[in-house]
């Protein structure tokens, strides 16, 4: 394996973000970036199996529209990591932002502690092949999913009383799912959401993402793998339509 070793000390992100293309260019497989510290767009609209490892804090779009190659973060990222992406996979060692996974079409991303303000926003999807995926390890702040139109979003509340205590869940969801360890209480529902009886068909059908979820992090997925799960969907496919004049 061609590894590269960039080091992103007080560099400018479009400098670094050229650097990143050229090793990649140059036959690179695994890119390994020190001392990131707030420089946006890393792995911006990249494809291939490239395995890109962040030892810092990556800035804000993280992954944008990217197609195929691994980013795994040793440490937080900011605001919308997994933007637009279309395949390939995010793994954050920490936290996240607000508006992680905004409009991601593909891929999965995988934050290991708690996430922002309306994480999932717009996720879509295409028939089975191009089906997103969020889980978050910790907990996800209001608006969580909101206008989802496809795709999944996962949140485990590991280490909290409660995985989910903020408002707006599924506010404006038309399609996907939103499916939250424990129960939810009702009025953390945002317009448009629906809590639907989580089976053992359910289970079957995510086990496999919670084993790559715990295999990434270290985690005992057998702790994880019951019923004990609230699935939140849409109540229907036009979640605003008295709010608008049909003539």
């Amino acid at each position: 394996m061609k590894t590269v070793k960039i080091d992103a000390r007080g560099m400018h992100y479009t400098p670094l973000n050229q650097k990143i293309r050229a090793a990649i260019a140059d036959g690179a497989e695994e890119i390994i970036l020190d001392n990131v510290l707030g420089q946006r767009f890393i792995g911006d609209g990249l494809r291939g199996n490239v395995c890109i490892i962040v030892n810092g804090v990556p800035g804000g779009d993280l992954g944008i529209f990217m197609s195929g190659p691994t980013c795994i973060v040793h440490g937080n990222a900011e605001h919308a990591p997994g933007n637009t992406m279309d395949r390939g996979m995010l793994v954050i060692h920490g936290s996240a932002g607000d508006a992680v996974a905004h409009s991601m079409r593909g891929g999965k991303v995988f934050v290991k502690n708690n996430i922002g303000y309306r994480g999932g926003i717009h996720m879509k999807q295409y028939e089975v092949e191009a089906r997103p995926i969020l889980v978050v390890g910790g907990t996800a702040h209001s608006f969580l999913g909101e206008y989802m139109a496809g795709g999944l979003v996962l949140v485990l509340g590991i280490g909290k009383d409660k995985a989910m205590t903020d408002r707006g869940i599924g506010s404006g969801i038309h399609g996907g799912e939103i499916i939250i360890r424990g129960e939810v209480d009702d009025y953390l529902l945002g317009t448009g959401a629906k809590k639907f009886k989580f089976t053992e068909s359910d289970l079957e059908r995510i086990a496999p993402i919670i084993k790559s979820f715990c295999e990434q992090f270290g985690y005992d997925a057998a702790e994880f793998l019951d019923t004990n799960y609230t699935k939140i969907g849409p109540a229907s496919s036009r979640p605003f339509a008295s709010k608008y004049v049909w003539e």
